[in-house]
């Protein structure tokens, strides 16, 4: 050992003034210069006779030792200990330091690599803007990732299923096959079961936290158009014709004599594969518009379906199938932004005329329910989303249940 390194293991290398060296390191390995006070609260009398035999002169009073980096540089290149300076010494003390800075600039980057292809499908879709900025304030996925390699494949994974999202009705783990390679990738308990959730809540308008139970997670998927089995997609109508030749024809015949509502599951439409004609069918966006007509109409209730918030897969199976067999449709639900939202899904897929969805009907009716959300266009009737941008209050189905009912008896068949 040179005389220089044994002078300045004498003088920094032992355990009393480990401290002071430490805040050294700390300070280079965070890009901060080695200048101004550094202070140790209730120093030992061993340390502060250390930092005496390190500057030569006492060490002031008190139970708080203060030191001068600065000084402590001076006395190491005058010295001889190390010509270098107090930076160099804690190098040959401890070996090399970090470089903090471009350590956490890289590890940045590298998140941001990770996010690349998902930000590309979020940058397409407006809708999916807010919930972006929540999985980052979440700290969701480096939660659940070791770093930004592992992060980078399910991150690429979730922007695969966003791609297909909504879909006309497909089963999960099918979704979960082309999407990821791996049938059970979106069961509940794997780490992308998580994040895709939120953003199918979020691409169906509901809250972007879960509530944690099975019947939330159905209904989160439902709203996308994924069912988690076939029985559990179902679909509300009344009124609709059947036929004696298929077990759904059956049904539907059964209930439109009864003049009771019929519940469909997507099982049964699957396998309903003859188009159901049925002139004109009124879609509903709530289940009280057809409890009520059942219960006022009956038997001579024309053909209602409800879509029950965001269409299910069965709801879409039902109205392909309608839509297949000729059937008109005409438009009721909620006028407030989900609502609007439905609405637009529905009049993509089948087209319809509305029923008392348009601007003369929204600000006809009373209401002082506030309206809250983000506004979204009504292409089939453009002042429509104006009015209600400028009114500020959403109007439910069931404030005008009874005009809905006066229309639906006037089509009496």
């Amino acid at each position: 050992m040179s005389n220089g390194l044994e002078r300045l293991e004498r003088l920094l290398g032992a355990q009393e003034t480990a401290w002071l060296v430490e805040r050294a390191r700390r300070r280079l390995e965070q890009g901060r210069p080695l200048a101004g006070t550094v202070t140790l609260g209730a120093a030992s009398p061993e340390q502060r006779r250390a930092i005496e035999r390190l500057l030569g002169r006492r060490a002031g009073t008190g139970t708080s030792l203060s030191v001068s980096l600065d000084e402590v540089d001076r006395v190491l290149r005058s010295s001889g200990a190390c010509h270098d300076g107090l930076a160099a010494a804690v190098v040959l003390l401890h070996g090399p330091v970090r470089d903090l800075p471009r350590e956490n600039a890289e590890r940045e980057a590298a998140w941001r690599d990770a996010f690349a292809e998902l930000d590309a499908v979020v940058t397409a879709r407006p809708e999916l803007r807010g919930w972006r900025s929540w999985l980052d304030a979440t700290g969701q996925v480096r939660r659940s990732a070791s770093g930004p390699d592992e992060a980078r494949i399910l991150l690429d994974q979730l922007a695969e299923v966003l791609r297909r999202l909504p879909s006309p009705g497909i089963p999960i783990g099918r979704l979960a096959a082309e999407s990821c390679g791996d049938a059970h990738a979106l069961d509940e308990g794997r780490p992308l079961a998580t994040p895709a959730m939120s953003a199918a809540r979020a691409l169906g308008g509901l809250p972007y936290a879960s509530e944690g139970t099975a019947d939330a997670r159905r209904k989160a998927w439902a709203a996308v158009g994924v069912h988690l089995d076939d029985l559990s997609s179902t679909v509300v109508c009344l009124g609709l014709p059947g036929d004696d030749r298929t077990p759904t024809g059956r049904m539907l015949a059964a209930a439109r004599e009864a003049g009771e509502p019929c519940v469909l599951t997507l099982r049964q439409l699957c396998r309903h594969e003859r188009p159901i004609a049925a002139g004109l069918v009124r879609i509903c966006e709530n289940p009280v518009v057809v409890s009520a007509a059942a219960d006022g109409l009956g038997p001579l209730c024309p053909g209602l379906v409800c879509v029950g918030g965001r269409p299910s897969a069965a709801v879409w199976r039902l109205l392909d199938l309608l839509a297949a067999g000729g059937t008109g449709f005409a438009y009721h639900g909620d006028f407030d932004w989900g609502g609007v939202g439905i609405a637009t899904a529905v009049h993509e897929r089948v087209g319809w005329r509305p029923w008392r969805y348009d601007v003369a009907s929204y600000e006809a009716t009373p209401s002082l329910a506030p309206l809250a959300g983000r506004p979204r266009p009504t292409p089939w009737d453009p002042a429509l989303s104006a009015a209600m941008v400028r009114r500020a209050v959403r109007v439910e189905e069931e404030l005008v249940l009874s005009d809905l009912l006066a229309d639906l008896a006037a089509d009496q068949r």
